[in-house]
């Protein structure tokens, strides 16, 4: 059966400004290697799933620079374009009826666009596993990361105490958890029982249609009505007209959350969801004082901090300072401390407000 990539790229990444705009969000800036980040997310894969079955989900803001930054080898008219910026579930039905339209069925990784991995072996035989899994067992699949501290900032998946089967890596996925409270992750991590949860998705595209059928029976039929205009000419115009009638959820509150028999894969590969700049610390190596540098620096007594120079050749000094992030591009500076990195969107939405759209 054909095995293809399907990557939601439609975010604006606000929380990476001054480097992520809304016509350059994250995905589509060089954060944390040699390329933008839905390339070496493309790269991840290279053994699993070709470049030319991998499909895109973006909007119309990042679609034209998004064809122009892509690798070659993914085919142009796989690049998905939302009409609207919706959340999850529009574009993975969307994907899932493209997947149908062109291949009768497939199984497809439904993958975020902006995560890192830092073992690239490993995450390739994890996804394998799941895919091979997804297709043997007409089931949803889905990864989740052992969690290496009590993060808040993650969902949590609980499995089952024993896997499917004797010797398998696979369990049974008990339930979704929201992010906890501190006292409540600690918990969970001691347990050895929960997972953070990845937003990685495996399943064949003829089971999750199923799903959609079932749970969000109005999306289904709304999308299943410009089915045969999709891979035409018309495919735009159908999409443009029944798109912004959708239901704006998430495929974790609209099917996970229901989906009955999900298997889940518990893992470890160096994953890091880069959600903010103080997580570039899991990504780069850090100097001796535990300082994250990327461009030009001159540091006096500086400690546990994150300098990043998106301008090319300026040079960031500093002296005396601990746990800020500091951030410079062509036209901005960003200084916040590592504990208001959450809080960068609140800048956005300031400078929205006074009229500064040329900064977003």
């Amino acid at each position: 059966m054909k095995k293809t990539a399907v990557i939601m790229a439609g975010g604006g990444g606000t929380r990476f400004w001054p480097v992520s705009r809304m016509t350059t969000p994250k995905q589509l800036a060089r954060l944390t290697g040699d390329d933008v980040m839905i390339n070496e997310t493309i790269k991840h894969f290279d053994h699993i799933i070709s470049r030319e079955d991998t499909f895109i989900v973006t909007n119309e803001k990042q679609a034209e620079l998004m064809s122009n930054i892509l690798f070659e080898e993914v085919d142009r008219s796989h690049i998905l374009i939302e009409p609207v910026q919706m959340n999850t579930a529009p574009c993975i039905l969307y994907a899932a009826l493209t997947m149908k339209k062109l291949y009768g069925d497939a199984v497809m990784a439904v993958l975020p666009s902006d995560h890192y991995i830092g073992d690239i072996r490993e995450y390739e035989r994890v996804l394998k596993l799941a895919m091979d899994t997804a297709e043997e067992t007409d089931k949803i699949v889905t990864i989740g990361i052992r969690p290496s501290f009590p993060s808040t900032g993650y969902g949590y998946i609980r499995f089952s105490r024993d896997p499917i089967a004797s010797g398998s890596e696979v369990y049974n996925l008990r339930r979704f958890v929201e992010k906890p409270g501190l006292s409540i992750a600690r918990e969970y991590v001691d347990s050895g029982r929960y997972l953070w949860n990845s937003g990685m998705f495996i399943w064949k595209a003829s089971v999750i249609l199923d799903c959609f059928k079932r749970y969000l029976p109005d999306m289904y039929e709304k999308m299943e009505a410009v089915y045969d205009r999709l891979d035409t000419p018309d495919e735009k115009a159908a999409i443009a007209e029944v798109y912004p009638t959708l239901e704006k959820v998430s495929v974790d509150y609209g099917i996970m959350e229901k989906a009955e028999g999900v298997l889940c894969i518990p893992a470890e590969f160096g994953w890091n969801d880069v959600g903010s700049w103080d997580a570039l610390d899991k990504v780069f190596k850090t100097d001796s004082k535990g300082n994250v540098i990327v461009g030009k620096t001159e540091l006096i007594d500086c400690s546990n901090n994150v300098f990043f120079d998106k301008s090319g050749d300026r040079l960031i000094t500093a002296i005396g300072i601990k746990d800020t992030v500091v951030v410079q591009t062509d036209d901005a500076i960003m200084v916040c401390s590592k504990d208001c990195v959450q809080d960068v969107k609140l800048m956005v939405d300031r400078l929205k407000a006074t009229g500064r759209e040329d900064l977003l």
